[in-house]
């Protein structure tokens, strides 16, 4: 009898950063731990505005960034799963604005149970993201585990006077996005074994590609403030960056980038779990979602694209600056005055 292909995600109950914690839950840890004072000045990002990654000035023109991340496997292939944890990793210096500089893995590995040649492959991946990033994979720390769960801690560098926050949006401000939406329910078909080889690519081709633009918005005093979109769906990472800002927002459900195909899964009912456990968290801040509209708003992406709150004043400018970077920008709404909701949907053309 021949040997099953090895299916990582059958080794996981929450794929990606949809296994985050839930985040009424984390709050609650957070907030009954007591262990994030923020006494130290040089300390710029702690955190206290749940911001992207900490960020820590070291002298008058230079702060370096750190931050970590991992999770179980998204996808079967070990060698994309290494991809898709790294550029996740990455993501979050480039929503500070910054540059990567080096990174550290962090692997825990079933050795008994699965091949330790699969835990090479994912590293391979890793690091073949990293040197698209112009970064070393300069070492790490594994243990033996019963869960396979890989990412990285990732360090960076930006100026003090160039950071971005997820705080910071203003009135008026427009909402863009930088990725379709979508990964989560793509991931989601894989396990269930219900994804088409084209939305396999498509699913690659997004949670793959780095931010990198991020570094380069990091110069761009028109963009107020700016966040990665990931196991908090769209409407959770948003509500986060109004709540910190003192604003709400106005989204217009029909503007939403999605990736192609994502719908069709949509229909059959296709999503992570987690999409209820976000909708729960985050519906009591929310008017105007209607039945599935939810799967949208709070899908958990994986190595989503970046969240930006820019000046409409700036906005034909900025929209030529990303044409001439070949990044791709969707307009998704606009920030608003605080009000009784934190975030209005809009579901009408």
């Amino acid at each position: 009898m021949e040997n099953k292909p090895t299916r990582l995600t059958e080794w996981s109950e929450g794929s990606g950063c949809g296994c985050k914690i839930a985040p009424a839950i984390l709050d609650q840890i957070l907030s009954s731990s007591g262990s994030f004072s923020q006494s130290d000045p040089k300390l710029l990002v702690g955190n206290s505005g749940k911001d992207d990654a900490a960020v820590y000035q070291v002298s008058e023109d230079l702060a370096v960034i750190n931050t970590v991340d991992f999770f179980t496997p998204i996808v079967d292939d070990p060698f994309d799963f290494g991809r898709i944890a790294a550029a996740n990793a990455l993501s979050d210096v480039y929503a500070m604005g910054g540059k990567p500089i080096f990174a550290n893995a962090i692997l825990s590995w079933p050795v008994e149970k699965l091949a330790p040649e699969l835990a090479a492959k994912v590293m391979e991946g890793a690091k073949s993201i990293c040197k698209v990033a112009g970064i070393e994979l300069a070492g790490g720390h594994s243990i033996a585990a019963k869960d396979p769960i890989f990412g990285l801690s990732v360090n960076g560098i930006v100026h003090p006077h160039k950071i971005k926050k997820n705080q910071g949006a203003k009135a008026g401000d427009i909402i863009y996005l930088t990725k379709p939406l979508g990964v989560g329910v793509l991931a989601t078909a894989l396990k269930r074994q219900k994804i088409s080889d084209k939305d396999y690519l498509s699913l690659l081709d997004t949670a793959c590609r780095l931010n990198s633009i991020g570094e380069i918005i990091g110069n761009h005093e028109e963009v107020h403030a700016m966040t990665d979109v990931t196991g908090f769906g769209l409407l959770g990472h948003l509500i986060e960056m109004c709540e910190g800002s003192g604003v709400s927002a106005e989204i217009d459900l029909y503007k939403l980038p999605m990736i192609e195909g994502v719908q069709e899964y949509i229909n059959q009912f296709i999503f992570p779990d987690n999409t209820y456990r976000n909708w729960n968290a985050y519906s009591a801040k929310t008017m105007g979602v209607v039945g599935m509209e939810l799967v949208k708003l709070c899908d958990p992406q994986t190595s989503g694209g970046l969240m930006l709150a820019v000046d409409p004043e700036n906005k034909s400018w900025f929209e030529k600056a990303m044409k001439l970077e070949n990044q791709v920008v969707w307009e998704i709404g606009k920030f608003t005055d605080k009000g009784e909701f934190v975030v209005e949907v809009n579901s009408k053309l």
